[in-house]
């Protein structure tokens, strides 16, 4: 049997799980090794789907204490909200199991795991995410900014307008702002560790110079943070307040690496390195 019916009989759709050390951020590619049974089923599951099926993926969730997962109540285990990663190229190997590279796709929040042996690997019942990009764009800093004595009723729309352009100055402002923070603390960090990891990751800056969003998923998945942090910027829904919590932890990243002169994991980090499973 491959993978079941797209929902579950609760109110979730039932999605395959991969429980990994660290989150997935949208639009991040993810390679993977993958060597145990149950997720070579897995990865033979996907690829006997159409090539344009939208279920040609599995969500990726962050585990909380363990590795067996299954031996330590998965629900409890894992983070409660994860990102899909969409299956991209597969290469089989000699031994039978495969190098597969994903790319994180949509935000769920876990609702419930599914534990059986067929199909062997885990489910999880989730919810989507939704982004409030919209909504937050046009809340902005816009606070304040109408004319003293004028209400929402009745607005008048030059001072709508003037209350957008504030917005989206401040927007970016604060994408320039995290911008130049990244690229210093990179270069603090490559500088201990006598890399070159700051050009890399200023190429891969100024591709994404001009998108808040992909902005905030690249320093959420190259800065080096515990898993807590990265999982509060990963539940965030909005660019912006996602922006300014990464300021926040930058500039306390910063200061610790500038007062204790260490690198707190390994500098390879910034590379995506191969994942086994």
């Amino acid at each position: 049997m491959g993978l079941g019916p797209p929902y579950a009989a609760g109110m979730g759709e039932l999605i395959p799980l991969f429980p990994l050390g660290t989150p997935l951020f949208p639009g991040v590619v993810l390679p993977l090794q993958i060597f145990e049974p149950r997720y070579r089923r897995l990865v033979r599951d996907l690829t006997a789907l159409p090539g344009s099926s939208d279920r040609r993926r599995f969500g990726v969730v962050s585990i909380r204490q363990g590795w067996e997962v299954e031996q330590v109540a998965p629900a409890e285990a894992l983070y409660d909200v994860g990102c899909t990663a969409r299956l991209h190229t597969v290469r089989p190997q000699a031994d039978g199991g495969f190098r597969i590279v994903t790319v994180g796709g949509d935000r769920f929040r876990l609702l419930d795991v599914v534990v059986g042996d067929e199909p062997p690997y885990l489910q999880g019942e989730v919810e989507w995410l939704a982004d409030e990009e919209a909504a937050d764009e046009a809340a902005g800093d816009s606070a304040g900014t109408a004319e003293p004595g004028a209400g929402t009723d009745g607005a008048d729309p030059s001072t709508e307008d003037v209350a957008a352009s504030v917005a989206r100055g401040s927007m970016t402002v604060l994408v320039r702002g995290v911008r130049d923070l990244f690229l210093e603390y990179v270069a603090e960090v490559a500088g201990l560790g006598a890399g070159r990891e700051d050009v890399e990751v200023a190429t891969r800056l100024e591709a994404v110079a001009d998108e808040p969003a992909a902005l905030s998923w690249l320093v959420a998945s190259g800065a080096l943070l515990t898993t807590e942090d990265r999982q509060e910027l990963l539940a965030e829904s909005a660019t912006r307040r996602r922006l300014i919590t990464e300021s926040r932890l930058l500039r306390r990243e910063l200061t610790l690496l500038r007062k204790i002169g260490a690198v707190p994991v390994p500098l390879q980090q910034f590379a995506t390195p191969m994942t086994v499973n």
